[in-house]
């Protein structure tokens, strides 16, 4: 039976997607663990990770899996229980993400630069009992800390040196012998190899697609409040399937085909599907960097030709701001996808030019597992819309509906909060009722997000509803005011927030990063926007910034802008007070 998505009048985006493409599509309801045994059913010598220039193929990382689902039920594994892993993007995190789940457990995700606080309280929210990270430092001693006052029990600790080629291996012993944590040797700490050190053959786990859990992807959600967005395997294996058809002639996985440079965290729900779980999908090589550094992507670029490159905005950015990128050669990218931020068209277009890539922008959220809805990347019937984050994809609808009761749908092209019903939205958010059934109805989720949609079937995002500031008793969105600053050639970068007015309520102030070598002030930058703005979008306040703060992939962190914002006025109150 075909899933909701199939209706008797086609929705308008249906006429763009080209006649290979149907946009009708069931669930993909298989473990998502299949995307390894098949890859390397497929291809079992092809190289599945080039990390810092170690190869593991498919087989390898397969047994990787296996051993890690064996050694984690020799502790006493069972089915539904919580997995962690903090860790960057490695060969272990293939190893301990598809173990975890051919032992039937649940992944958890951590931020490995979240404080130990934060871990502590994510480890309790979540009741992880075994947790994978790296001896480093930096990272050991914040899991750690939780081993005493939560549910954690077992720390799985990796060695990065043992994933490196052997002379990289060497030198890391040698010359970072001081990053490297003293991990106590106790039944609560338990080495890879050890855990590992076994023939693999664990006990096969049933596995219900439609209702067992996956992941538990924490995200701030529609309410800013951090929980766990619970995705069931078919919302991944369906998810990564959509993403796959998106792509109009990817091969099915020979040797020579894609290959796609990770950046991008697989923590992140983003990297996750459109990178890990798409790579093997396609069958191909994840170059893997454990971290982003500019020079090091372009040489990685240059040397090992990627084809796929997904992305967030600020890294195409840096890309094509880079002095002498004449010494690069990244024509080997084919297709981008973009997300977590608005792309802009000028970053759009010089990387296009730089490349000769085709660079789209999507959208989702984690609760979406994450992809939603995208630009198109195929021809004829490819339409370049700026601004826009492109039609539902397959099996996936949208609409706009007003974001106060009863919720009625809008017109189209007016504004609206953006609803989402598809395979793969999450059944739930984890020990969350109240907050679950705000945004979730009769299998359609509530974004949090406010847009409008053209008469095409192209959505275009306007702002985030608690980003909305209300002036006077109007609604202004920061977007637009962005959109119109960012357009003046002396902006680099801008972030708009709501700041408290005593006569208006609120009103808006901006944080601008200047052009290098700019002496832009706020009163040109004032003039100019008016050109576009109405005086209640006029920001009030404009703040000159060399940098703006930003999260782990590398978005404006709004959050901290306010915070910081705010901390400052209370600080003039107290002084004349």
């Amino acid at each position: 039976m075909r899933n909701p998505a199939t209706t008797t009048k086609p929705p308008p985006w249906a006429a763009a997607y080209p006649d290979h493409l149907d946009w009708r599509m069931d669930p993909l309801e298989r473990p998502v663990y299949h995307l390894l045994d098949d890859a390397a059913a497929h291809d079992p010598g092809g190289v599945c990770m080039d990390f810092l220039d170690r190869l593991y193929s498919f087989a390898d990382i397969l047994d990787l899996a296996n051993r890690t689902a064996r050694g984690l039920q020799q502790l006493g594994l069972k089915k539904g229980q919580r997995v962690g892993i903090c860790l960057p993007n490695s060969p272990y995190y293939l190893a301990a993400y598809f173990g975890a789940l051919k032992a039937g457990a649940t992944v958890v995700n951590f931020n490995p630069l979240y404080s130990g606080t934060e871990i502590r309280a994510q480890i309790i929210d979540s009741g992880v009992e075994i947790m994978f990270t790296l001896g480093l430092k930096k990272l050991y001693p914040k899991v750690a800390d939780a081993l005493s006052g939560t549910s954690l029990r077992t720390i799985v600790v990796c060695s990065l040196g043992d994933a490196l080629p052997p002379v990289k291996s060497f030198l890391w012993q040698v010359f970072k012998r001081g990053e490297i944590a003293e991990v106590p040797e106790n039944l609560q700490n338990l080495p890879f190899d050890w855990l590992t050190r076994n023939p693999g053959h664990f006990t096969p786990v049933p596995i219900d697609p439609r209702l067992d859990i996956a992941l538990f992807q924490y995200t701030g959600g529609t309410t800013g409040t951090p929980k766990a967005a619970m995705l069931t395997h078919a919302n991944i294996t369906t998810n990564t399937e959509q993403v796959y058809r998106w792509l109009p002639d990817a091969p099915p996985g020979a040797p020579g085909g894609e290959s796609i440079l990770a950046v991008l965290p697989f923590f992140h729900v983003f990297a996750m599907t459109v990178t890990m779980c798409l790579a093997l999908r396609l069958g191909g090589k994840i170059i893997a960097l454990p971290r982003f550094d500019l020079d090091q992507v372009l040489k990685v670029i240059h040397t090992k030709r990627p084809t796929l490159f997904p992305a967030i905005p600020t890294i195409y950015a840096a890309i094509t701001s880079q002095p002498h990128l004449e010494r690069y050669d990244l024509t080997s990218i084919r297709y981008c996808l973009s997300g977590g931020a608005p792309l802009s068209e000028a970053t759009k277009k010089a990387f296009e030019h730089l490349t000769g890539c085709t660079l789209v922008e999507g959208y989702g959220l984690s609760e979406t597992s994450p992809v939603a809805c995208c630009n198109p990347v195929w021809s004829p019937r490819r339409t370049e819309k700026p601004g826009s984050i492109g039609i539902p994809l397959p099996g996936t609808q949208i609409e706009i509906r007003d974001p106060d009761p009863p919720h009625h749908r809008v017109a189209t092209g007016q504004r609206g909060e953006v609803v989402i019903k598809g395979p793969q939205v999450m059944v739930g958010y984890w020990n969350k009722a109240d907050e679950t059934r705000a945004v979730l109805k009769d299998g359609w989720l509530r974004t949090g997000d406010i847009g409008h949609m053209d008469g095409d079937g192209y959505v275009f995002l306007t702002d985030r509803i608690k980003d909305v500031i209300i002036c006077n008793g109007f609604k202004v969105y920061p977007r637009i005011i962005e959109d119109a600053l960012q357009n003046h050639p002396d902006v680099h970068q801008v972030a708009v927030i709501a700041i408290p007015d005593p006569l208006r309520g609120e009103v808006p102030k901006a944080f601008v990063v200047r052009v290098a070598g700019s002496s832009l002030d706020a009163e040109a930058l004032t003039s100019f926007a008016s050109q576009t703005l109405n005086p209640k979008e006029q920001p009030q306040e404009i703040e000159f910034r060399d940098t703006l703060p930003t999260t782990l992939i590398g978005k404006v962190s709004k959050k901290d802008l306010i915070a910081e914002d705010a901390a400052k006025r209370a600080a003039v109150e107290r002084h004349h007070g």
